[in-house]
């Protein structure tokens, strides 16, 4: 299994999807891997950020290995299993920023898993796309449920039904993507962002993302009051009375997470 996972001396965790040999698709050993290592994005206190890229120049990720999966025989039963095999885009709560440096092809399941990131980046050459009715299946893990959320109706639309790819351009002209840089660029622009994001208080990072993430599914009244709420918890952590002696001191602060 090729899924590896660094963690930096700035709290900043690099995971690849080591497959280039099949344009880093996932089989169900390798999802597993990726599940085991959400996790431990999600509970290593010593983590605050966390990069997802493929290896190689040709995909980040081409989604999943098809001919492992399609035909295969399943238990009904497993359709209710929803807790097994969490992954980013599928139920497991990584409140921890996550961001997508794309690398070339980012195709089916690469693009479900991309939509659960948080920034992105990727290289001139990159194409997305939901491919997956031309294969007789639809966008599992998320896929149909966020490009509508995150695109324009018509843009999420084309890319569900067509199942044709986007290039690079197109992608960051719809917000698919934050940036294009040069393939040389690319992790470095990845882990300047990532480093940025470190150097907060990793509890206010955290809670930030999740009422983002929330406030799509709940009323505005709702989400201010959550607003006020966690502000509140916030304003008694030891991180808030560093951030004021920091700016007190005008020095760099150093957050704990506490």
């Amino acid at each position: 299994m090729s899924i590896d996972l660094e963690v930096d001396g700035e709290g900043v965790a690099t995971i690849t999807i080591n497959r280039p040999e099949v344009r880093n698709a996932l089989d169900a050993e390798h999802y597993a891997g990726l599940t085991a290592a959400w996790m431990r994005v999600r509970d290593d206190t010593a983590i605050r950020c966390a990069i997802i890229t493929g290896a190689g120049d040709r995909a980040f990720c081409a989604g999943a290995d098809l001919k492992s999966f399609i035909g295969r025989e399943f238990e009904l039963a497993e359709l209710w299993l929803t807790q097994k095999g969490q992954l980013l885009n599928r139920g497991l709560e990584v409140w921890k920023p996550v961001i997508a440096a794309v690398n070339g092809a980012c195709m089916g399941g690469g693009v479900t898993l991309l939509l659960a990131t948080d920034i992105r980046v990727c290289v001139p050459g990159a194409t997305f796309g939901l491919s997956e009715v031309k294969r007789g299946i639809i966008a599992a893990n998320g896929g149909t449920q966020r490009v509508a959320a995150q695109l324009p109706h018509a843009i999420a639309m084309e890319m569900l039904l067509t199942g044709d790819p986007m290039d690079a351009a197109r992608a960051e002209r719809w917000g698919l993507v934050n940036a294009i840089v040069p393939p040389e660029r690319l992790m470095e622009t990845a882990r300047d962002y990532a480093r940025r994001i470190a150097a907060n208080a990793p509890l206010a990072v955290q809670a930030a993302k999740e009422l983002a993430v929330r406030s799509r599914d709940v009323a505005l009244e709702d989400g201010l009051r959550m607003e006020q709420m966690v502000n509140r918890i916030l304003q008694g952590s030891q991180d808030v009375q560093e951030g004021r002696a920091a700016f007190r001191e005008k020095r760099a602060p150093r957050f704990e997470g506490r």
